[in-house]
């Protein structure tokens, strides 16, 4: 059994500690990975809006977006009614001609499991966000009146 006072004990327990710190103080983006099997049950979830990105790993335009959609998941963190998501085309193939997608990237709004807008402005988080939120507030709205009608 090693001596709990020897150097390398004491800097084995030290990078142990560090490392659970960091891992429980690292802030995990708010992007959803969808692949083909949870796509259609996720953005089927009542009451909430996904502003879903469909992008491949080899496309220039995708590349140069960087870290903007990460950027986007964590300014919507905390707002209940929308999730930010992302497909790699490549990988879900399936789900991308399931979603009509013919370009990268593609920015698209789902809720209650039908699209309800494309995203074609300015590509920064500003836009990116008060384009998900008014899409999101028109398409609660409508499934509401729609489901008045239904009574």
């Amino acid at each position: 059994m090693r001596n709990q006072n020897s150097p390398s004990f004491i800097l084995t327990a030290f990078i142990l500690l560090l490392s659970l710190t960091l891992t429980l103080n690292h802030t995990k983006s708010e992007v959803i990975t969808l692949t083909p099997d949870t796509f259609s049950d996720k953005v089927k979830e009542k009451d909430t809006a996904w502003f879903v990105k469909f992008c491949v790993p080899w496309c220039k335009h995708c590349k140069n977006l960087g870290t903007l959609w990460e950027d986007l998941g964590k300014a919507m963190e905390g707002d209940d009614e929308i999730e930010v998501g992302e497909v790699d085309c490549g990988a879900s193939k399936s789900v991308c001609s399931k979603a009509d997608i013919h370009s990268y990237p593609t920015f698209k709004v789902f809720y209650d499991g039908e699209e309800v807008a494309k995203y074609q402005g300015r590509r920064d988080v500003e836009s990116l966000k008060t384009f998900v939120l008014e899409e999101a507030e028109k398409a609660a709205m409508k499934a509401e009146v729609d489901s008045d009608k239904e009574l």
